[in-house]
């Protein structure tokens, strides 16, 4: 069997193109001791995957040039040398942006397609949901009756922060670009309130949703709009910094919050969080939110894109603004 692979050619300066990527056919290679062979359905496409196509110092190494690009996916076990997994077993892990992947079971975890979509598991069950759960509720602390407010609030992570901010009793505001995302977090996902950036001036409809200040903040952009959050949060503030999309593909040196001294005001508290400090308390989560989902508390969006040679263009996506939820790339097609 041919394998298709796309491998970093070069890092990319701005944004990603398809310049900076091989796409390569290969020959499926042979197993070794346990390890599976996984045909792989869905291809998760993150803002973080930008961030690890750069060379330097981060809380994961950078994938190497050459090397298939690392991604998270879902996918069939179509081969087996571990007795633990069967051929036939469905399961989730980061095997990259390729159509098969022959890897080590160590990392790997069975998914049930009969409990949910194989595309959930890489959005509200996968690295977004859990993102959005331990950030939000491990970091940022919510009390019910305080008010929340989630950048890139219609993207995979922010839709699940303001859900579950809002079964914790918060009242939620969610910032996005464009009138029919913020239809759709107010519509749809139960949220209090929504801005557009792109139309409204953000610090006066901040004052308008959020008259008594911002409680907690769950930052997924960086840049202004974390600059203008920071001057309305109130007293003892919890800012979660999850990431920073709007800088990833800057080519002059990252802005960063020229109001921070609002935390020293407010005695407030801004924190980084990244999602792999909690791998053991995964399956608790997904427990949880799973039966979030089961009560019609917690909903899913998953923006599929049909055809694995779309990926450079696909990921795209995510810096230009245009998926709403979570975007996934189906192999086949």
């Amino acid at each position: 069997m041919k394998n298709k692979q796309f491998l970093l050619k070069s890092r990319p300066v701005g944004k990603p193109t398809r310049d900076n990527w091989d796409c390569v056919e290969t020959d499926v290679p042979e197993l070794a001791e346990n390890q599976v062979l996984v045909k792989i359905a869905y291809i998760s496409l993150d803002p973080a995957m930008r961030g690890w196509m750069n060379e330097g110092k981060s809380y994961i190494e950078p994938v190497q040039l050459g090397a298939v690009m690392r991604a998270g996916t879902v996918g069939q076990v179509l081969k087996s040398t571990d007795v633990k997994f069967a051929v036939g077993d469905y399961v989730y892990g980061h095997c990259g942006v390729q159509q098969y992947a022959a890897v080590s079971t160590e990392g790997l975890h069975k998914v049930d397609p009969n409990l949910a979509p194989l595309e959930r598991y890489l959005g509200v069950l996968g690295m977004p949901g859990m993102t959005a759960y331990f950030g939000l509720l491990e970091t940022g602390l919510p009390k019910a009756g305080e008010t929340v407010v989630v950048s890139g609030a219609a993207g995979a992570v922010g839709t699940v922060v303001g859900q579950i901010a809002k079964i914790k009793g918060c009242k939620v505001i969610g910032i996005a670009g464009g009138a029919d995302k913020c239809k759709y977090l107010v519509d749809e996902l139960g949220f209090d309130g929504a801005i557009d950036y792109k139309s409204e001036d953000l610090k006066k409809s901040l004052k308008l949703h959020c008259p008594k200040g911002v409680d907690v903040y769950f930052d997924n952009v960086g840049g202004e709009i974390l600059d203008a959050v920071l001057t309305q949060i109130r007293m003892k503030a919890r800012i979660v910094i999850c990431g920073a999309i709007s800088q990833y593909n800057n080519t002059s040196p990252v802005k960063g919050p020229s109001n921070y001294l609002s935390l020293l005001v407010n005695r407030a508290r801004m924190e980084g969080i990244v999602v792999f400090d909690n791998v053991a308390n995964y399956g608790k989560a997904a427990a949880e939110m799973a039966l979030w989902m089961a009560q019609g508390k917690l909903k899913s969006k998953e923006h599929v894109v049909t055809g694995f040679d779309k990926f450079p263009e696909t990921l795209l996506m995510l810096f230009n603004g245009e998926n709403t939820g979570k975007l996934v790339l189906k192999v086949d097609g």
